[in-house]
């Protein structure tokens, strides 16, 4: 392989209570996944340590301080901290929460100054990170702030792809959230994510309803008939293949997914309870819309397995083969963008 093919992806501890720590290091005990890319785990050298011994991994780490000091082949760690951390599994901890956050900022800073490739973050408690200097309701709320573009909440296996108007929104909230404008953002940063990060030209796309049975022609809402419904006849007129609003209730039952290359939820519940039912243990959170690629695991810290070493890390698997995927993607749709004469002749 060679030096510019190399991908580097910064890897961000999470809650060291919970089974971030875990899923990380049996990720990388493959020494086969060293051949896609180079891992750089920010945290420090005694915390994974300790993390090593407590789960028996055979994982040799190389001790760095910058990103430009890692070497491919190898498990790299930058030292954000290098105080001994107290790891109690399975308890929430605020400062525990604060070495989160710690590793999450350093692993941005590289991300954005193109240090590092891909960002891919281990869970966090949202309740432990909160603070003076960091007050956001997780991840995606963060990182829109400090990368460029519109945040979306994308939640993606090889088959089923699910998008969300809001997400970490109150319900009560939902629907003074969702405007025209709104409806528009989103459906643009789907489409275009799904044509230069997944390489799928013609996308089609469908539309959850708001309320139940969307409305019901006004009875149960009147919502999906005065915003949505007109700002999709008007997205539909620009070209874009979008179809809805879908009653969600047999939307997945029904299989009607399938027929779709991506699916637009109105708010969190309404996307994540199908997506994680069909797919749990394989799906991927991707934050697209963004300069910048991070991707995650889509569960939490599971601090009720925490330290006993029964984590499964098919997740966090996934989510790292799947920005390593979407970043190849994304440099080959530049490449062709960038040449007009390759658009004469090559699809993508």
């Amino acid at each position: 392989m060679r030096k510019e093919e190399i991908i580097k992806v910064g890897i961000s501890v999470g809650d060291l209570n919970g089974i971030g720590g875990e899923i990380i290091l049996k990720t990388f005990e493959d020494n086969r996944i060293l051949d896609f890319c180079t891992p750089i785990i920010y945290a420090s050298i005694k915390t994974m340590a300790f993390l090593k011994k407590h789960f028996k991994s055979s994982i040799n780490f190389n001790s760095i301080q910058t990103a430009g000091q890692a070497l491919h082949g190898k498990v790299n760690v930058v030292n954000v901290w290098k105080e001994n951390v107290n790891i109690e599994f399975g308890k929430e901890d605020m400062k525990i929460g604060e070495y989160a956050i710690q590793s999450l900022k350093a692993a941005t800073k590289d991300l954005k100054s193109e240090k590092t490739d891909i960002l891919l973050t281990a869970p966090i408690n949202k309740h432990t990170i909160q603070s003076e200097i960091f007050n956001f309701p997780g991840h995606t709320d963060y990182l829109e702030k400090e990368l460029e573009g519109n945040s979306l909440m994308f939640m993606v296996t090889e088959t089923l792809k699910i998008g969300l108007l809001t997400d970490h929104v109150p319900v009560k909230d939902v629907s003074s959230q969702i405007s025209k404008e709104l409806i528009i953002s989103k459906i643009e940063t789907i489409h275009k994510t799904l044509v230069s990060d997944f390489g799928i030209r013609k996308p089609k796309i469908a539309v959850l309803g708001i309320n139940p049975h969307t409305g019901d022609n006004g009875v149960i809402g009147e919502e999906d008939d005065s915003i949505l419904k007109p700002t999709l006849n008007e997205i539909k007129n620009s070209g874009k293949l979008v179809f809805g609003p879908y009653s969600a209730d047999s939307f997945f039952g029904s299989s009607n997914y399938k027929n779709f290359d991506a699916i637009v939820a109105a708010y969190h519940d309404q996307g994540l309870i199908p997506f994680k039912t069909l797919s749990f243990g394989q799906g991927v959170n991707f934050t697209a819309g963004l300069s910048r690629i991070r991707t995650s695991p889509d569960h939490g810290t599971a601090y009720e397995i925490a330290g006993q070493g029964v984590a499964d890390s098919s997740s966090f698997n996934e989510a790292l083969f799947t920005g390593i995927h979407i970043y190849r993607n994304r440099m080959a749709y530049k490449k062709f963008s960038a040449n007009p004469l390759r658009k004469q002749t090559q699809k993508i």
